[in-house]
């Protein structure tokens, strides 16, 4: 029996900004996830995501297919992801599409026929730009947690263009039976910044607090209605110099269809990213050298989907 891991709800909407920055800094040392609430994003708006989101995956392999990656956008079918390297499973039981900034570099975006799907683009282009704005007002709470200014991820031009990807994703309920352990997605940790994931409520997603003990010790996030799960990201473990935790997670199979939807916020691509001066002394030295945030995040995917 798994136990379920319980973790701090930070209220986005709270005037008492120190007090949700002192519950983000615990909660990232301690295990690099909690949960968002009254962040701005109407239940009636999920809703249509994930009503929009079903019919996309229905429809037939082959018109999913036109669609297929490029560029990092757009439809990934069954299998053809693996997060865990080490990993002998023929691939992540789960399909994927990924939509890309929306500003002059929305053009790279791939969006399905109007003529079959009418209201899709729409309902992803508004999702997209609230949970944005929902993200960066987190940026900020997150900054206040590492004993900076409020706005400095703003001041120091982190976020001017960041490399914002929604990814929605399906899992199959029944695969039908196999020898073979089946992960809806494999152990790994988010190659970035901060994700805030909303799903519909099935279960699935468990997190390994201690990555490198063995045996693993899994721990169930438990679905709250209308809240965001909010998780670190290797990239901002490596600005903290490891002081704020990106936690080994996976989703296994739970027999029913899981539908969610995953928000990556990045930063913008030519940002350097080096040990914040609050996060280092002369007693802990900076672990990494300094990087372009696009470069990181490159290899990350090629390492991934070998493109």
């Amino acid at each position: 029996m798994t136990a379920a891991l319980n973790l701090p709800i930070i209220d986005l909407s709270s005037p008492d900004s120190l007090s949700s920055a002192t519950s983000i800094r615990q909660a990232c040392i301690e295990c690099g996830f909690f949960y968002l609430v009254n962040h701005g994003i109407e239940e009636e708006l999920l809703g249509h995501v994930f009503e929009e989101s079903s019919k996309l995956f229905s429809l037939p392999l082959e018109d999913k297919l036109k669609l297929a990656r490029k560029q990092h956008r757009g439809y990934t079918p069954l299998f053809s992801e693996n997060l865990d390297p080490t990993s002998t499973s023929k691939g992540d039981s789960k399909e994927s599409y990924y939509i890309g900034p929306l500003d002059t570099r929305s053009n790279l975006n791939q969006w399905p026929s109007e003529d079959i799907l009418p209201s899709w683009r729409p309902t992803m282009e508004s999702y997209y730009r609230k949970v944005l704005s929902a993200g960066k007002r987190l940026i900020s709470l997150i900054a206040l947690a590492l004993n900076l200014d409020e706005e400095f991820f703003e001041k120091v031009g982190a976020l001017n263009k960041p490399t914002a990807v929604l990814r929605l994703l399906h899992y199959p309920g029944q695969l039908g039976s196999t020898d073979e352990e089946i992960y809806g997605a494999s152990a790994h940790s988010d190659y970035g910044m901060v994700t805030l994931l909303a799903s519909n409520g099935v279960p699935g997603l468990q997190v390994c607090r201690e990555k490198s003990k063995q045996p693993r010790i899994w721990e169930d996030v438990l679905h709250i209605d209308g809240a965001f799960i909010v998780n670190i990201g290797d990239m901002l473990e490596r600005w903290t110099n490891c002081l704020f935790r990106s936690t080994l997670h996976r989703v296994m199979p739970a027999g029913q269809e899981r539908y969610s939807v995953a928000f990556f916020l990045d930063p913008n691509e030519d940002f350097v990213v080096e040990c914040l001066k609050s996060c280092c002394s002369e007693a802990s030295p900076p672990r990494f050298p300094p990087i372009r945030s696009g470069d990181y995040l490159k290899e990350r995917f090629r390492l991934t989907y070998g493109s």
